[in-house]
């Protein structure tokens, strides 16, 4: 593939371990609805929209419920739970140098926009990118993250054989593959365990260390601005 010049990056599982706040608020929310406590672990669940969290966890199915139960969590979460996120080891200093070498730097997430800004701001990482995509980042919401990673490429004009997404689940390849750029999926990610084989053009990788030799080949951060 030709060099990258633009990295895309999701979030939760990702540059951010989120899991603590994301687990309190569903905990908030299970005993305010009446439900029992959280039972499994978070974290191989997180990744899709919490709807689909809080509806595996509580084991919901009709549309009210879950939507007193999402309702909940959300204002636990806009309320205090976002403010349990922590930036992984040596993902801002990745950023800074992929920014000082010229790189574009992208967000696309499942979390919702108000949350993710302020995750991205108190961690003191947000001014690294230049466009966040949410899912109601736009009306109509995204209906998923292929969806919205292809309508970034086509608003800033990007190359997709020249960009990398960055994540850690398979709904990452899955938009990656949508999108027609590579994917690189992070070892300290959520999700359930990854199958063996991969689509075409994903990639496991060892750390973020493999991601800047990716962009250490590209004309831009060599050199030509």
């Amino acid at each position: 593939m030709p060099s990258p010049h633009d990295a895309i990056f999701d979030l939760d599982g990702t540059l951010v371990d989120s899991s603590p706040g994301i687990a309190w608020s569903v905990e908030q929310a299970l005993a305010e609805c009446g439900l029992p406590p959280l039972s499994v672990d978070l974290k191989p669940l997180i990744g899709p929209p919490i709807r689909s969290i809080l509806a595996t966890v509580a084991g919901l199915a009709d549309a009210a419920s879950l939507d007193l139960l999402e309702r909940v969590f959300r204002m636990s979460y806009d309320a205090a739970g976002w403010r349990k996120s922590a930036c992984y080891r040596g993902a801002p200093e990745m950023l800074g140098r992929l920014r000082s070498g010229g790189i574009g730097l992208w967000v696309v997430t499942n979390k919702p926009l108000r949350a993710t800004r302020r995750i991205l701001r108190e961690l003191r990482i947000d001014t690294f990118f230049d466009d966040i995509v949410c899912p109601d980042s736009r009306t109509p919401a995204y209906d998923s993250k292929a969806e919205a990673l292809v309508d970034l490429l086509r608003r800033h004009g990007l190359s997709c054989t020249e960009c990398l997404l960055a994540g850690d689940t398979l709904e990452d390849c899955h938009a990656a593959v949508a999108a027609g750029v590579t994917c690189a999926l992070v070892p300290h990610g959520y999700g359930p365990a990854l199958p063996s084989s991969l689509p075409d053009n994903c990639r496991r990788i060892s750390g973020w260390d493999c991601i800047e030799r990716l962009f250490a080949a590209a004309p831009v951060i060599a050199g030509r601005v």
